[in-house]
């Protein structure tokens, strides 16, 4: 899997210092903000059969974190991303506990509208997600299931996608404060449970993960 994620890297960092369509200024930019889990419905799957809704998960608000470099083509900008969000599970959950983490690498595209001191701009990523979970159930049952004590970790690489909306702000020589809202989600997943908390024995799970995210940082030319 981490062979897989620093190829990608390398692959997108490679592809946009090369790419001979325009003359274009090359810049890094570093962001970070809190970011907010929706639900996450798991489904457990054995023997072929898909148990709808097992389990619905709650998140506490987290901390996300982003780092890119790009190419600037005016109103345009391509870039490579690798991002990190981390969200604990509702602290006021009955049964359940533990977090999950996400590691994505990134495509991104925007466009930039010049307002006259201030760009607002619109932007879409596509790429990779290594999607860490670790949960903790306690005193939990659904149908033919019960969860007692029991720890899920588990650890998939997924698609990702992303798109988001923002403000920058020039605040020196090529210098600019940018301000995003971003939403995150991958597709559905299938993650195997070694220690399945369930009578039927070792099980996968289907689930997904997204977020809303609020983010501030700097983007720099280069």
């Amino acid at each position: 899997m981490k062979k897989s994620l620093s190829l990608l890297a390398a692959f997108l960092v490679a592809g946009m210092w090369s790419a001979p369509v325009q003359a274009a200024d090359h810049y890094v930019s570093a962001m970070a903000g809190m970011s907010w889990f929706q639900d996450s419905d798991i489904e457990h799957v054995y023997a072929d059969t898909d148990y709808k809704d097992v389990a619905t998960v709650s998140f506490d608000s987290g901390l996300t974190a982003v780092g890119a470099i790009g190419c600037d083509y005016g109103s345009t900008r391509l870039e490579a991303e690798i991002g990190y969000q981390k969200n604990d599970v509702e602290t006021d959950s009955d049964y359940l506990s533990g977090d999950v983490q996400v590691l994505s690498l990134m495509a991104n595209g925007f466009y930039d509208i010049d307002l006259g001191g201030v760009d607002l701009y619109a932007m879409a990523g596509v790429g990779v997600a290594q999607v860490n979970v670790d949960i903790d159930g306690e005193r939990y049952s659904h149908r033919y299931q019960t969860w007692v004590d029991t720890n899920y970790e588990a650890s998939e690489v997924t698609l990702a996608y992303q798109v988001g909306a923002g403000l920058a702000i020039p605040v020196g020589d090529g210098v600019m404060i940018d301000a995003r809202y971003r939403y995150f989600a991958t597709t559905d997943f299938t993650a195997g449970d070694d220690g399945a908390a369930s009578w039927m024995g070792s099980a996968d799970y289907n689930t997904n993960v997204s977020s809303h995210s609020a983010l501030l940082g700097l983007r720099v030319n280069l």
